[in-house]
């Protein structure tokens, strides 16, 4: 069994390697800008910028940012980052890995906009009697990338979906709801109160009560509970244990299902083929 104390410490589970990397998000994205950007300028709208903003000009002023904080099944196990922001988050650090990546420029004019969308609410869109594609030029981008929606909802989700499943299988198992008993008690132990679960403890309503855009108060008693919870998480190998329970079921799962699973992995042989084309890679 690995000795989880950190993130680091956390080995590859199966299903891992059955879906897309932060490297291959990168290039699908820079893939599809690149398509519905070639796209636009066949349209004539030849200073779109490959990477616009999200919101049409003049359509509302700054975005208005909610960050909404998930835990793993297995809870947390960043001891500083709790000390200091409990079950909450740094809300100077709520930009996306995407946003780092791809800075938006600037935000599409209207008529921009309708062809890189489509029109609201459907309806062909047109310019000078050319027929935009489905979805407008962002759509067609996603379509040359990612294929037909069939295929995108398995690539996209089948991994998911089996890993929610078994998660939940995970938790109804003997050991780790031993596990989960032993961590209850150290955090009792610690004078705070008695969860289920390193999740459950997470995700106490009275940590958000009265707080705006998804972070927490960070009281004592959050910022207390918090550290207790992953110093005991830590002690007792808590997340070890999780870890052992979901190798064990992923494995299963990929021989019980392993046609499904075969497929996703050629849907994404494919996407990536399909984004080292457009970057010019064989």
């Amino acid at each position: 069994m690995p000795r989880v104390e950190s993130k680091d410490d956390f080995p590859e589970l199966p299903l891992e390697r059955y879906e897309f990397s932060r490297g291959d998000y990168k290039r699908m994205e820079e893939a599809q800008a690149r398509t519905a950007q070639q796209c636009m300028r066949s349209f004539g709208f030849d200073d779109v910028p490959l990477h616009p903003g999200r919101r049409m000009a003049g359509s509302g002023g700054n975005r208005t940012v909610l960050a909404i904080s998930t835990v793993s099944p297995y809870g947390m196990l960043d001891l500083a980052h709790v000390r200091r922001w409990g079950y909450g988050f740094d809300p100077d650090r709520t930009t996306s890995w995407r946003e780092e990546e791809f800075p938006e420029g600037r935000p599409l004019e209207p008529r921009e906009f309708e062809v890189m969308h489509g029109r609201l609410g459907g309806g062909a869109v047109e310019v000078k009697g050319r027929k935009v594609p489905k979805g407008g030029c962002g759509g067609q981008a996603l379509r040359r990338i990612m294929g037909d929606p069939v295929k995108t909802a398995r690539v996209r989700g089948y991994v998911g979906r089996r890993t929610r499943v078994l998660d939940e299988d995970v938790a109804k198992d003997a050991r780790v709801r031993r596990a989960f008993r032993d961590w209850s008690r150290c955090v009792e132990d610690k004078g705070f109160k008695r969860y289920e679960s390193p999740a459950h403890a997470f995700r106490d309503k009275a940590w958000r009560e009265g707080v705006d855009g998804g972070n927490t108060s960070r009281t004592k008693k959050e910022l207390g509970t918090a550290v207790a919870d992953v110093e005991c998480n830590r002690k007792l190998n808590t997340a070890g244990v999780w870890w052992v329970v979901s190798d064990e079921k992923q494995r299963a799962d990929l021989r019980r299902h392993a046609s499904r699973y075969a497929a996703v992995r050629a849907d994404q042989d494919r996407v990536r083929a399909a984004a080292d084309e457009v970057l010019g890679e064989e």
